[in-house]
């Protein structure tokens, strides 16, 4: 399926790929064992999913501009984690109810079909705020037989569909198959600017009821975006972004939080939430989703910030950000531990020396007190429960972000061309960063250190 328009935004796409391509791809901040964008600028994960053989990413890809832009569905596949192939994008903003972004969504996977459910963002003319007025957040359904192309796109609900106490701000559909029917939880802003969740329900994956609403008793942020709600090891959870919760020492250090509440009761009806839980205390986590992949839950999030006030020198090289590694989630009671994928292993070579290291993988045992100096640029530091995270050097506007793990007795730390993942106590907290230090600075210092360190080799994408 495809029209004029789409077919003008195929041939832009190819042709800034081709022409910018090259400069991206020689920058020196350029992640190895990442995903990223061809050119110009990613965000959220979308329709993450096992499709067959294959795994799919999508993702938030304006191609146009490495600091945004008209936003479509960039696509890459593998059928290991390792080996990447990255595919046309896979939705452009070509249809009456997306014509200013295809926004982000989820996959739902059945009887050899892809459904890819998204927002799609329109923008009016005119004297409005994009809040209360002016805006049209309409859900869609993009179908694929092959996982490659759309076979059909489809509008399901628009602004005069969703409850009358919420903004133009209704976004973000993830959608799953449970109890012989099919559940979505949308993203919402309400007009008193409380964050909640709209949970609705369907026989047909295409008529939807609106049958219960998610939130806090008391106000958490204005807005939830990029919903997710699964079962882990009989425990639910939800997760979200929330935006406009305000700093309580060291927790919500960031612009906008990213986070889980355990769920108790039924989402359907009558609920609770417990108490929630940041994800990752790092500079650059957000919008993370999750899928089922045979018996374990897969999680990718977004490495970046919006609306930060520090900033990516490769912008200068025409793109910008990428995506985490895939981690396993486990549950530990109410919580939830993220741990890399066992598959990022296959990428480690030789071991190495400390002083050696540049893009590694370390594994360490630790004192209660110890430090680590990351290629000059980045220090690592903990002690009576307190971890803090500094970019001394090629912080790009970025300080130091504080994380609460008790006592440290392990530690992870996964380091690309321009990234830490930094995994603290078997993934009971994490921190994850951008950061540029000198392009061939290298070396580990510790303090309170048993590490082991390997030299991580990188993604193969074609």
């Amino acid at each position: 399926m495809s029209n004029a328009l789409q077919r003008d935004l195929e041939r832009l796409v190819v042709r800034v790929e081709r022409e910018d391509g090259p400069r991206a791809a020689a920058d020196p901040y350029r992640p190895r064992f990442h995903l990223m964008p061809p050119v110009g600028w990613m965000n959220d994960p979308n329709g993450l999913c096992r499709f067959g053989e294959w795994y799919h990413v999508f993702y938030q890809y304006g191609p146009f501009d490495p600091t945004g832009g008209v936003k479509h569905w960039g696509h890459y596949r593998s059928r290991d984690l390792l080996h990447w192939e990255q595919l046309p994008p896979m939705l452009y903003p070509d249809q009456p109810w997306d014509i200013h972004g295809v926004y982000s969504g989820s996959a739902l996977v059945e009887d050899g079909t892809m459904y890819l459910y998204y927002t799609g963002n329109v923008k009016y003319a005119g004297d409005y705020d994009y809040i209360t007025a002016g805006r049209g957040h309409n859900t869609a359904l993009a179908v694929s037989h092959d996982g490659v192309t759309v076979a059909s796109n489809e509008l399901l609900l628009e602004n005069k569909d969703y409850p009358e106490n919420v903004t133009c701000h209704v976004r973000d559909p993830k959608v799953w198959a449970q109890d012989g029917k099919y559940y979505m939880v949308l993203g919402a802003r309400t007009k008193e600017d409380r964050g909640q969740l709209l949970v609705y329900e369907s026989a047909n994956k295409r008529n939807w009821k609106h049958i219960n609403t998610l939130t806090t008793p008391e106000v958490f942020g204005y807005m939830w975006e990029c919903p997710d709600l699964f079962c882990l090891d009989g425990q639910w959870f939800l997760m979200c972004s929330p935006q406009g919760v305000t700093r309580q020492g060291n927790k919500y250090q960031n612009v906008y939080s990213c986070g889980y509440f355990p769920l108790h009761g039924d989402f359907r009806g009558a609920y609770t939430l417990g108490e929630y839980q940041e994800l990752d205390c790092g500079f650059d986590f957000y919008a993370p989703q999750t899928f089922v992949d045979g018996e374990r839950r897969l999680l990718i999030g977004w490495m970046g910030m919006p609306d930060a006030d520090y900033t990516n020198p490769t912008v200068e090289n025409g793109w910008q950000h990428g995506m985490t590694v895939p981690c396993e989630l486990k549950r530990d009671s109410e919580k939830l531990l993220r741990v890399p994928a066992p598959e990022m292993e296959a990428l480690r070579g030789e071991r190495i020396a400390p002083e050696q290291a540049q893009i590694f993988d370390l594994e360490a045992q630790t004192a209660p007190r110890g430090r680590l100096v990351i290629r000059g640029a980045a220090v690592l530091e903990w002690d009576e429960g307190t971890l803090s995270l500094t970019l001394v050097q090629g912080g790009s506007g970025r300080t130091v972000r504080y994380a609460e793990p008790g006592t440290v007795r392990s530690l992870r730390v996964l380091a690309d061309a321009s990234s830490l993942e930094i995994f603290v106590n078997g993934g009971e907290q994490v921190l994850t960063t951008r950061y540029y230090p000198a392009p061939h600075a290298c070396g580990v210092q510790s303090e309170g250190v048993q590490a082991e360190l390997w030299a991580m080799g990188a993604l193969q994408i074609q």
